[in-house]
């Protein structure tokens, strides 16, 4: 059975844009953002890559031509070949009418603005959610008419939970599933058994009081761009301790014994919650550009995050005899708060895949249509699930670039040993090797990497190369081995994605100071010969001829760029920046002197 998934509208950004004023700093408002494919052969999950690493359009929601081809391409499949095409949402009869309802029953509306609201809702259904709509795009973008009896709708959150349950290993588990919206809910908790979705319905949340929206209100509120920069505010609450009193949670969110909760207002009430975070933290325009104020709000955000999610925690516990917990949507990429409902809870395990936000529901539709089929998917841990380019593909960049850059090329097996020497040196080193990774973070093929020892690294590296704010903190990448001796990784073994921040124990923090966040943490990964045998091989080397247990990894790109996916892409982005060398391949490039 051959099984396709996928996530993206193809008119969405024009239609949120004209409806709902989805531009500008809010223009990652809608559905159907982090488009991309997946595709599923005979159980194996075979190739998966987001939309925007193919058209370079960060965080795009467009129909995922490019992703849906390559994908067929790589399996040397046609859409004629395929069984069934899985798609990350679902808006049957009853969730239509739980979104009207939604509307009709707001009581703070006047029935002028009902009637408005319920107008752009018909149009989105027409343009976007209904099946015709669905088929329509497809064939626009695809040039085949699918055949209806192909198309299977999944609800937004069961693709995130198949997302993590699937690449977890498919064990029994509790879950909860928390991100800015689903169809019309934003969180659902539950369990699964043999197999089996139970979903507990007293504990989900509904749109109209999503914390993740909140939390992307404060966002804007800081200056950022929602549903897109709240790792900015998780990063900023480092810089000051947990607040002793949190207006947050003292004046704006009313928590319920159950572990539900309400907000005061719609996510789109960004006048009123403005006035009101303005009130309750003496803020004003100018104090919001203020650092220090800034940090207060970031802190009380954080807290407020941890303190909610917590008490879902909490009721799921009550409700769940399952010692393991699965945390998927876009609230489980705050790592910060993942460690500490781990190590707060009774959960002895935790899993946060690498496709946690809606990059991983095209994935998650797919796993979900095949194991409805009967063909039980056969996935493993590994992201490196995208493209792949050979020594002819790297040997065309190069020549397109020929008077920029100079190049050698080194047996294969010396790639590590002569990568590790030139990072034992204050150098930054661009890291391209074989099949791209899957998901939000850089893996370790796609990667710049660099020395943490240095004491200036970090803002080297932020003003430098990513080109971004003086604040933010880099991830180590470390050997699985020597993880607990760097870390306190508590209960858990590993830390395969970026998932999970853990203390740098006392010893290190000056030996690896580039990659220790101000509050002493760090967001790690761990790699072992078996993941990422490369990597695993050049972290090996370097340990040893430098004695330092890590490298500093972070996505091969600048602010505002997707991850690079090509060797043009890896080039230009080299040449862009002041990285110090470039490693595609077996291929060490540098710049030509004088260009």
């Amino acid at each position: 059975m051959i099984v396709l998934g996928y996530n993206g509208f193809g008119k969405a950004a024009e239609l949120f844009a004209r409806l709902y004023r989805a531009t500008g700093i809010d223009r990652h408002l809608l559905f159907g953002h982090d488009s991309a494919a997946a595709l599923i052969i005979d159980g194996s999950l075979v190739a998966a890559v987001e939309e925007e690493r193919l058209n370079r359009e960060k965080k795009t929601s467009k129909f995922p031509s490019n992703a849906l081809s390559w994908c067929l391409e790589s399996g040397g499949v046609t859409l004629d070949d395929v069984d069934v095409v899985a798609f990350s949402w679902q808006f049957s009869d009853a969730v239509m009418d739980r979104m009207i309802a939604e509307i009709t029953e707001d009581a703070s509306a006047s029935p002028a603005d009902k009637f408005a609201r319920l107008g752009r809702l018909a149009e989105t259904y027409a343009a976007l959610f209904s099946q015709e709509a669905i088929l329509a795009d497809f064939h626009e973008h695809t040039g085949h008419h699918l055949d209806p009896g192909k198309l299977v709708q999944v609800p937004h959150h069961l693709a995130h939970l198949m997302t993590g349950y699937d690449l977890a290993g498919g064990h029994d588990a509790a879950f909860l599933v928390s991100d800015g919206r689903a169809e019309w809910l934003s969180a659902i908790a539950g369990e699964i058994r043999g197999g089996e979705i139970r979903i507990f319905d007293e504990l989900s949340i509904d749109s109209r009081h999503s914390l993740a929206m909140l939390f992307s209100v404060v966002t804007r509120y800081l200056g950022f761009v929602p549903n897109n920069d709240e790792y900015k505010v998780m990063a900023l609450a480092g810089y000051a301790p947990p607040p002793e009193t949190n207006p947050l949670l003292d004046h704006v969110i009313t928590v319920r014994p159950d572990g539900t909760y309400e907000i005061p207002y719609p996510a789109s009430a960004v006048p009123a919650y403005y006035a009101l975070f303005d009130r309750v933290f003496d803020g004003t325009p100018d104090r919001r550009e203020d650092f220090a104020f800034r940090v207060r709000v970031a802190g009380a955000a954080q807290q407020m995050i941890e303190v909610l999610t917590a008490a879902q925690l909490d009721a799921l516990e009550r409700r769940s005899d399952r010692s393991r917990l699965i945390f998927e949507g876009g609230l489980a990429l705050n790592c910060v708060n993942n460690t500490k409902l781990l190590e707060g809870s009774r959960f002895t395990a935790m899993d946060v895949s690498f496709g946690a936000s809606d990059v991983g529901v095209a994935l998650g539709a797919a796993l979900y249509a095949a194991r409805q089929a009967g063909d039980a998917p056969r996935t493993g841990p590994s992201p490196y699930l995208g493209p792949e380019f050979n020594r002819d593909d790297i040997l065309a960049a190069l020549d397109k670039f020929s008077q920029q850059v100079e190049w050698r090329e080194v047996d294969p097996g010396r790639v590590p040993a002569e990568t590790a020497a030139l990072l034992q040196n204050e150098s930054v080193v661009g890291w391209f090797q074989g099949r791209m990774e899957y998901g939000p973070r850089a893996l370790g093929n796609r990667s710049i990497l660099a020395n943490p020892r240095f004491p200036g690294m970090k803002d080297l590296i932020n003003k430098r190369i990513k080109q971004r704010e003086p604040f933010r903190p880099f991830a180590p990448v470390v050997l699985e081995e020597l993880a607990s001796e760097v870390f306190e990784t508590g209960k858990k073994d590993d830390s395969p994605y970026m998932t999970f921040v853990f203390p740098v124990r006392p010893a290190y923090q000056d030996l690896i100071q580039g990659a220790c966040h101000v509050d002493g943490t760090a967001r790690i990964q761990t790699v072992t010969d078996e993941s990422n045998p490369p990597l695993a091989e050049l972290l090996r080397l370097f340990h040893e001829l430098t004695g330092v247990p890590c490298l500093i990894n972070t996505s091969f790109n600048v602010a505002g760029e997707p991850i690079v996916c090509s060797p043009v892409d890896a080039l230009a982005c080299f040449l862009n920046t002041d990285m110090d060398h470039l490693v595609l391949g077996s291929f060490f490039v540098r710049r030509t002197p004088g260009s």
